[in-house]
């Protein structure tokens, strides 16, 4: 077996609000995982030794929500072609993980462009963060998700769905295609101009089924839930997590707690919009991230206050959303009301438990995979370290 030991770190391994000083760590370089961690002297034998000059070590991000088809400049989401966003997703990839995101959920994407990548990279490698894929999410007819049109005017984004027996067909065909989570969109949303964010959409009954279909098959349930209806609908449903849930409530964060839903925030995604979007994007849009703005970050807080299970996310690809800023979703979590632990958490831990992957990612123990960032600050101290 060929061996590195790192040297000389302050180590956060993602389980503990501390550090380790004095820190070191091996890994297999063949399986890519961590073997041995500890402090003091390395009594072992490596083939490579990195002296890391006390420096801080962490966990890679495992952001829970992102859209790898999005250009978050142009904004283009009409008229697209797979060519189109199979490349934009390359690029997107490549570009989180420079930023030190090494796992992502994929909560909808065009022409299922995240199964496929997926897929292909089993025989044919490229450089970017391992991939979670939804495929394509479910929207009601006229909903948020149902306006991406491909080259030729069909929809390639979301499966329209406007029963119960639409939703299980729809998720049967997702689980054919290779989804590993189901992403359904319970209300409005800030991108889709035939709605409001309070908008219920799909229905209690359509939820559930939903969730009946996904989790017998080893499946998870994301909901996009902005509208206090909504959310409340796929709390009731089951769902594994809420989205955004901006306008969530006191008594639907009581319940969260009670199933152990988890809180994906998204904050950046609210945050870009009316700092980045004026005299470029639709009125609509602006509109409606300024209303909604304050009372996200307020309500949010609500919830990590009352002690959510929190999932990091960024909604990475919407509008001015880049995949290079996803560290600075944990400055939003911590200006909402996070400590930095509670965010550094959910971005690894918290993230990895809601996905499923936490018996090989989202902290640095043996036998994990060796996903760690070197920083030169230390980010339980101030999380902008990340960044």
């Amino acid at each position: 077996m060929s061996k590195t030991v790192y040297l000389n770190c302050r180590l956060f391994d993602g389980t503990k609000n501390a550090l380790t000083k004095q820190a070191w760590f091996e890994v297999d370089n063949e399986k890519g995982k961590l073997t041995q961690t500890g402090s003091g002297k390395y009594e072992g034998t490596a083939d490579q030794t990195i002296d890391l000059h006390n420096r801080y070590v962490m966990p890679g991000l495992v952001d829970a929500h992102t859209h790898i088809f999005m250009n978050a400049l142009t904004n283009k989401l009409y008229y697209l072609t797979e060519a189109e966003v199979t490349l934009q997703a390359l690029e997107n990839l490549r570009e989180a993980l420079k930023v030190g995101v090494t796992y992502i959920r994929d909560c909808g994407a065009a022409f299922d462009v995240d199964i496929k990548l997926q897929k292909y990279r089993d025989h044919h490698p490229f450089t970017g963060p391992e991939i979670q894929p939804s495929g394509r999410p479910m929207s009601m007819t006229g909903g948020h998700g149902d306006f991406v049109e491909g080259e030729h005017g069909e929809t390639t984004w979301g499966y329209l769905v406007d029963s119960p027996e639409q939703m299980r067909h729809a998720v049967r065909l997702a689980f054919k295609e290779g989804a590993r989570n189901i992403k359904v969109m319970s209300t409005g949303g800030v991108m889709s101009a035939t709605d409001q964010i309070d908008d219920t959409e799909l229905s209690l009954e359509e939820l559930q089924m939903a969730v009946k279909e996904a989790h017998s098959k080893h499946m998870t349930v994301a909901a996009h839930a902005e509208g206090a209806t909504g959310i409340h609908n796929a709390i009731v449903a089951g769902v594994d997590s809420i989205e955004h849930g901006c306008y969530i409530r006191h008594d639907d964060i009581d319940q969260m707690k009670k199933q152990g839903t988890y809180l994906t925030p998204t904050l950046i995604a609210g945050y870009t919009i009316p700092k980045f979007g004026q005299g470029k994007l639709p009125q609509y849009m602006l509109d409606k991230a300024e209303a909604f703005l304050d009372d996200f970050f307020s309500n949010v807080g609500e919830a990590i206050k009352a002690g959510v299970n929190l999932a990091f996310g960024t909604d990475s690809g919407t509008p001015f959303n880049q995949f290079k800023d996803a560290p600075l979703e944990l400055a939003l979590m911590v200006k909402a009301g996070a400590s930095n632990f509670q965010a550094l958490r959910a971005a690894g831990l918290g993230s990895a438990t809601l996905l499923g992957i936490d018996q090989n990612y989202g902290s640095l123990e043996p036998g994990k995979f060796a996903d760690f960032l070197v920083l030169n600050n230390n980010p339980l101290s101030d999380v902008n370290a990340v960044q």
